[in-house]
């Protein structure tokens, strides 16, 4: 079957950028104080739970996959960008970070204790989210857990350089109760919600989501 052409445009994309992003991208440490409060939240229910490790997705150049392991989480990173898979093993030779799309992880059902997914869905149009998402629920073990993070609105857009260089993704900004409502039908019970105004660095309204496969009966 033929790779859908989002994935390659993000693919081709990040692989041109890759170097001017890790230059940047503010690291962990930067993050507002919420953001990194809902990470270590994350972290200590994934710990608690015990169900396996957690799988950053579109985990670029591994800065918050080494953030979840220095919070004592088993973590590694997967990302389509070739690049960026080259960037996070240099920087952190003792993770393990591998080239594959959130669409079809290489994962069997149930094995993760963890998914994070931090700012890495809103290239996915919102018709192949649904299938995302129960991608997800299909990965996590019963009573792991998700952490979503990313910007919200209902807008799309095309840019055509970021950071002087040319680009060919797209990002699909969706309202947070539509977000929501795709999770919960995909079969994960939202259990915490945090919403923010634009602010510093982040020039958009943002959200992060905690989100929990059910056990089984």
């Amino acid at each position: 079957m033929a790779e859908p052409s989002y994935l390659t445009a993000v693919r081709e994309s990040y692989d041109t950028v890759a170097a001017d992003y890790v230059e940047r991208i503010p690291p962990p440490a930067a993050l507002d104080p919420l953001s990194r409060a809902m990470l270590a939240g994350f972290a200590e229910l994934v710990r608690s739970a015990g169900l396996g490790p957690v799988a950053d997705l579109g985990c670029g150049p591994g800065r918050i996959t080494a953030h979840l392991a220095g919070l004592g989480v088993s973590a590694f990173g997967v990302d389509l960008s070739p690049k960026m898979v080259e960037l996070a093993r240099d920087a952190y030779p003792d993770l393990r970070f591998a080239e594959g799309s959130m669409t079809a992880l290489e994962t069997a059902d149930g094995e993760l204790g963890g998914i994070l997914a931090w700012y890495s869905t809103h290239h996915t149009p919102p018709q192949a989210l649904p299938a995302v998402f129960a991608e997800f629920h299909r990965a996590l073990a019963p009573g792991g857990y998700l952490l979503w993070g990313d910007y919200v609105g209902d807008e799309r857009l095309q840019p055509t350089h970021v950071y002087g260089r040319r680009v060919s993704y797209e990002s699909h900004l969706l309202p947070l109760d539509h977000v929501v409502g795709l999770l919960e039908r995909a079969g994960l019970a939202v259990t915490a919600r945090l919403e923010q105004a634009p602010a510093g660095r982040v020039n958009r309204p943002h959200a992060c989501l905690v989100a929990r496969r059910p056990e089984a009966p």
